[in-house]
């Protein structure tokens, strides 16, 4: 145990100072660091059980990261005033992390990790999320948990045409390129980010900055582990090797893997015959078959097919269902296939099939997003579902999982870049179910929420397509294949996998794990320009299917008009208590909803019939309007009097029709004339100067009869004869 803590600083641009500390908190975990820039700290410690569990088969490793609402001087805003599980954004950060931190550990290691990176002090304006895997990394590096390597991770983001490597974050709300990536000194792990139709060399170019900025931070790292004097790491029980069961498997099974790999075209074929040969390699064992010898078998024979099958598609080009390296499965799609949503698309690709939906929605129905340091609202949400029957199988149905909010994530990230500005007044949900499963089905999210997003009448100006993409190397001979539109077999067996969206002008989502070593640009950027071609085929087949957006929403979405009224009117439209906005909304059946913006107030009307929406925005008008003389207006009678009658020719507004301006005959009483309640049309003709009353009147309107002399202009002496 440390006595005193240690601590590394660098400056990571512009005069940014980062300080890593340990030895001060969290002192019995295996690995605890704290680090810092400006008044944002994160603390990370790594925990590992010294054994694996019995029968443990895979690498149990848990990464979890959590902002304290105390860490920004908030209390949470639930019920029992205490955070709760983990917000979207807590899990979206959890799976960076975890995307680059497990291919650290040796791939024989089965011992328990967990890795939690607490917020413990908030800044507005440093972002926490681009320095939460290098407080990760550093808790490993100065712990005896066995990693091959020290990694880090960093935003890069294009503002105003440069660069910058983790900018903050009122400088990122003008960002048309924003990048998380991580990285070890030699190979980059892991890539993802989002951008406004930027270029592939644009990224290239991203992730050679980001390489650089990465290499400072592992070089601070590795020296605050010198500090620490942490110079070996620990032993661990390595799972049992048995060569002679291996050679039999691969004696037994190795011809007939290559021939079911090559042959059999569809998913199910595949994994029936795939099963089928596992039972005949257990039944090779005979009488003398144990528990331990069946458990490697099946493990043999898995690695057995993971090398089989990459050797085909390297030395024969020739891929699990039959086709091309570079070629898109066959693509179906429809649009406005149900009836009762604003928006509806059924995507098929191959065996993956999403059904999405888009909802329109009003400001009401917007997304209150959290973190510490920020709250904010989304109009524009997109949920993604995976229920068991997609993989054909059965599982409990739960809450959304982490697969199901990254997948999620990806989507909307993607389809955002064309989504309509601020002032667009629907809050818009999509919700994409996948039906079918056999290869990225976020990608299938992609092209179905984009289709559907038109179908709603949306106005995306470019549709946005997705393809998963595949890498294969084998460096002893320096062979590579670059897979177009994955199968979900396909998309363990790979070196990279990476998942490109955009439009026909360029990139619009990244999502990219690279488990290699020594990947060269060269080769990254021929990856690029491949999914670049396969994202082109599928936005024709789109386009195809649904040219544009539709001109206007379906006739059962709910109507909506925006006005913008001056600040001094919100008042009157409301009304005392809510009065006037509560009596619109019940008598016209529309909602309302107003903000007040800058110098001016918007009103945001919605209404599901068009009669309802154009009485709300008559009625609003009416309130904001300013009278105007010589205007025609129809008014309501209000009360009676003896010289006339006050109307209502305004909603708020009324003035005096006097007798003598009701007829060109003379009345001499107001008896019978006219009553509460009547509606008649008069004319503004003049407003008092000095108390702003309004001046009305009715017979200006009508047919003035033979003899009566016209009358005298406002303020002309009568001629003398």
């Amino acid at each position: 145990m440390l006595s005193q803590p240690i601590s590394v600083t660098f400056d990571i641009g512009g005069g940014r100072m980062v300080t890593i500390e340990t030895g001060k908190l969290a002192r019995q975990a295996h690995g605890a660091v704290t680090v810092r820039q400006d008044n944002c700290i994160l603390m990370a410690t790594v925990v590992a059980n010294k054994e694996p569990k019995e029968g443990q088969e895979f690498f149990p490793l848990s990464v979890d990261y959590m902002e304290k609402f105390a860490s920004a001087g908030r209390i949470p805003g639930s019920f029992f005033k205490r955070e709760g599980r983990l917000s979207d954004y807590e899990i979206l950060n959890s799976r960076l992390i975890d995307r680059a931190l497990r291919p650290l550990f040796p791939e024989d290691y089965f011992c328990e990790v967990q890795v939690i990176i607490t917020l413990i002090s908030s800044d507005k304006e440093v972002m926490p999320d681009a320095l939460a895997c290098l407080a990760a990394s550093a808790a490993l590096a100065v712990s005896d948990i066995p990693i091959k390597e020290i990694i880090s991770e960093v935003r890069v983001a294009r503002i105003d045409g440069k660069f910058q490597v983790n900018p903050i974050r009122s400088e990122l709300a003008k960002a048309d390129m924003d990048f998380i990536i991580a990285a070890t000194d030699k190979n980059l792990m892991m890539v993802e980010g989002e951008s406004k139709e930027c270029l592939e060399e644009d990224l290239v170019k991203t992730l050679e900055i980001a390489h650089d900025a990465i290499r400072i931070q592992i070089k601070a790292q590795q020296e605050l582990r010198a500090k620490a004097g942490v110079t070996t790491k620990r032993d661990y029980t390595k799972p049992v090797v048995n060569e002679e069961v291996q050679q039999k498997v691969y004696s037994f099974a190795k011809d007939r893997v290559y021939q079911i790999s090559k042959s059999a075209s569809s998913k199910h074929d595949r994994t029936n015959a795939f099963d089928k040969l596992k039972e005949e390699i257990i039944a090779s064992f005979g009488e003398g078959l144990t528990d331990e010898t069946k458990k490697l078998a099946k493990k043999y024979y898995e690695d057995l097919k993971w090398e089989v099958v990459r050797n085909m598609m390297l030395d024969d080009r020739i891929r699990l269902d039959g086709r091309q390296l570079d070629q898109v499965r066959p693509l179906t799609m429809e649009v406005d296939i149900l009836p009762s949503p604003h928006g509806a698309a059924l995507f098929t690709r191959g065996e993956t099939q999403s059904l999405t939906t888009v909802t329109l929605g009003t400001p009401l129905d917007e997304l209150l997003v959290e973190s510490a340091a920020v709250s904010d609202y989304s109009k524009f949400i997109l949920h993604y579902n995976f229920p068991p029957f997609s993989t054909g199988e059965i599982k409990f149905l739960r809450g959304p999982g982490r697969r199901e909010v990254g997948h999620g994530n990806l989507a909307m990230r993607s389809l955002k870049q064309m989504m309509p500005g601020n002032d667009y007044p629907y809050t818009v949900r999509v919700v994409s179910d996948v039906l079918e499963s056999n290869g990225s089905s976020s990608m299938a999210t992609v092209c179905a929420g984009s289709l559907a997003l038109m179908d709603a009448g949306v106005p995306m100006p470019k549709h946005v397509s997705g393809v998963a993409m595949g890498l294969i190397t084998r460096p002893a001979d320096n062979k590579n294949a670059i897979l177009t539109d994955i199968l979900g077999d396909e998309d363990h067996l790979g070196d990279m996998d990476f998942k490109v969206t955009g439009t026909r002008e360029g990139i619009t989502g990244v999502q990219m794990d690279i488990k290699i070593d020594g990947l060269s640009m060269e080769t990254m950027r021929a990856a690029l320009e491949q999914a670049r071609r396969g994202r082109l085929e599928i936005l024709d087949a789109m386009y195809e299917a649904m040219p544009a957006a539709r001109a206007e929403v379906k006739a059962h979405a709910p109507r909506m008009e925006k006005l913008f009224i001056d600040k001094e009117f919100i008042g009157a439209v409301i009304g005392p208590q809510g009065k006037i906005i509560q009596e619109i909304q019940r008598e016209t059946g529309a909602t309302i909803n107003i903000e007040e913006v800058g110098k001016f107030g918007e009103v945001s009307i919605f209404s599901p019939a068009k009669e309802g929406l154009e009485r709300a925005v008559s009625w609003i008008k009416g309130i904001t309007a300013m009278p105007e003389v010589g205007s025609v207006y129809e008014a309501t009678v209000k009360g009676i009097k003896e010289f006339g009658a006050f109307v209502e020719f305004l909603p708020g507004k009324q003035g005096l029709l006097h007798i003598s301006e009701i007829s060109w005959k003379r009345l001499d009483t107001m008896e019978g004339v006219l009553k509460e309640g009547d509606v008649v049309k008069v004319k503004l003709i003049g407003v008092d100067q000095k108390t702003g009353k309004f001046k009305l009147s009715r017979k200006v309107l009508m047919q003035k009869p033979e003899g009566v002399p016209a009358p005298r202009p406002r303020n002309e002496a009568p001629t003398q004869d």
